[in-house]
């Protein structure tokens, strides 16, 4: 619960500065002195809902690890790890149920989050489609985080471990399309192509390219399937 209230804050305070921002901005450009075409480009979905989506994707960043730490490696630390793999539960049934259970919450989180948008909808005039296209990449994005985090719980009894690997390895994904610029010419495209946050842009422009969901939906199988063998590997020892 305190993940959610501390999102919802962190949320509501970044949509109500980039909202007083853009307010501001109008106000200025609507007078009759300024430039008409200055205020033609004033976008309520470039200005407030991107940057929006992109501030609570590091959000996610930093909470989902403390949201997903626990998963495996509670269970290893109480001695319950071994009571859970001898229940008449298969290893695929007992992480989709950890999976389920960990997404439960920033699937909640990003629906309380649906409020920005809707006050827009009562005040405004944004462009739903592409408002609903980054939300659907917030989502995936969301639960990319999420097996990431299942995965790296299954790898120790430490909580604080998984929770930092995670961190770690989510701000690599995050930051590693960063040097494509300066670097030869084969690697921009290869960092761009396993960076989550430029599939996650393209979403968050309004375009959906299978390219993009399907590299979401490599990652989480990816993890879930790395994540089945960590925890049946424990069978072999």
């Amino acid at each position: 619960m305190w993940s959610s209230t501390g999102f919802m804050l962190l949320g509501g305070w970044f949509f109500f500065n980039l909202l007083a921002r853009f307010t501001f901005l109008l106000q200025i450009y609507s007078k009759p002195a300024q430039q008409p075409e200055v205020l033609a480009r004033l976008n309520l979905n470039e200005m407030v809902i991107t940057p929006l989506l992109h501030n609570l994707s590091v959000v996610l960043v930093i909470l989902v690890p403390v949201i997903t730490m626990r998963s495996f490696a509670e269970e290893k630390r109480t001695g319950t790890y071994e009571l859970l793999l001898t229940s008449p539960l298969s290893i695929a049934e007992i992480v989709a149920g950890k999976f389920l259970g960990a997404v439960g919450l920033p699937r909640h989180m990003l629906g309380l989050a649906g409020v920005y948008p809707l006050i827009l909808m009562l005040y405004g005039n944004p462009e739903i489609g592409v408002i609903a296209a980054g939300y659907l990449g917030l989502l995936l994005l969301a639960i990319a985080f999420t097996t990431i985090g299942l995965l790296t719980s299954s790898f120790t009894e430490n909580q604080i471990i998984a929770a930092v690997s995670c961190l770690v390895a989510l701000l690599l994904l995050y930051v590693i399309a960063w040097p494509a610029e300066t670097a030869g010419p084969s690697w921009p495209a290869s960092c761009a192509n396993l960076s989550l946050t430029e599939h996650f842009a393209e979403m968050v422009k309004g375009v959906v390219d299978t390219k993009d969901v399907v590299y979401f939906l490599s990652v989480i199988v990816l993890a879930l399937f790395l994540t089945h063998r960590s925890v049946e590997s424990v069978r072999w020892r």
